[in-house]
Parts: structure tokens; sequence; C-alpha cells
């Protein structure tokens, strides 16, 4: 072999020396999956009455609880004030249900000012649709969350409320579950 083809040889050979090991590091140290399914973000809702209302979310399901929705974990929370009066609260995750640009959460509330409050599961629905994001809540037809009896985990209403302009960076991780 001639000298120009030994060095060819010997560098291509150097080169897929490190690729394979690149590629074997890259792979122990790649995460074995996306998350099965989430819901983050922050946004207000538009009230033409100027209510002062925002909602933010950090709920997941783990690649690894992919066949259970009610293993997902994070918080949620949320306050309303009108005319400098209203409450806030802070929720457990204990459901995430997710398809397409959808998501379903559900949670306990663990702190607020609203007295009552403490205790009570509420579910939020939104819908990731870019610059016109929705949301809806468990307590759209009862007024709070301390007049809902008994709500079971992953269910809330429609997303009927606008999120108000500029204010919506939603992101909805899509479930796909494997049955």
């Amino acid at each position: 072999m001639n000298r120009r083809t030994k060095i060819v040889v010997l560098g291509c050979a150097l080169l897929l020396t490190a690729g394979a090991a690149s590629s074997a590091t890259a792979s122990d140290d790649a995460p074995r999956g996306r998350e099965a399914a989430a819901l983050t973000g922050t946004a207000k809702l538009y009230r033409s009455a100027g209510d002062d209302i925002t909602f933010s979310f950090d709920a997941h399901l783990a690649a690894n609880d992919n066949a259970d929705p009610m293993k997902a974990t994070g918080t949620f929370e949320w306050s309303h004030y009108l005319n400098g009066e209203g409450a806030w609260a802070k929720a457990k995750v204990d459901c995430l249900v997710t398809g397409g640009k959808v998501a379903v959460v559900s949670g306990v509330i663990t702190s607020s000012d609203l007295p009552g409050a403490e205790g009570k599961r509420v579910g939020v629905t939104v819908h990731d649709a870019g610059r016109h994001d929705r949301l809806g809540y468990s307590w759209a037809s009862t007024g709070n969350p301390v007049e809902t009896k008994e709500l079971p985990k992953c269910v809330s209403s429609a997303p009927f409320e606008k999120v108000k302009k500029g204010t919506g960076d939603f992101t909805v991780v899509p479930w796909q579950p494997d049955f």
C-alpha cells in the first residue's frame, strides 16, 4: 500500500473507533425515554371586568408510570383577585391525563387563604393552542373549590376561559399509553 492509502485507512479506522466510543458513551448518558405526560407553564386569564387570575402548572408523569396517570407528581397553583379581594391556592398533583394539546390535571389543595379550601380536590383543564390557550376548572359550576363535593381524580370542565393575550406559555406533553 502506498503511503497516502495507509493514511486514509488509518484515518477511517480512527474515525470509526471514535464514533463507536462516542455513541456508546452518549447512549449511556441519554435519558431512557421522555416523560409519559406533562403540563407546565403559567398564564393569566382574560376577564373583561379586569380580574387578575393566574394559573401555574408543574405536573409530570414519569415514563416508568406510563400505565398509571394517578402516579403523576408536581404542583399547580392559582390566584383570583378583583379590586383587592380574592384568594390563592396551591395543590399537590394526584392525576394527569393528556391527549394531543389538552391536559386534565387534578390535585388536593395543600395551602390556601380561602377558608375551607385545604384538603379539597380540584381539577383543571388546559388547551395548549399556541397564542390562543384556554383553561377550565372543576369549580366552574359551583363558584369556588370549597363548594365542590368529593371530586374524583382527573375530572374538570371544558377549557372555556380565554388566556390573556401575551401571557400563555402552557406546554402539554401528550400521553401515549400502552393499551
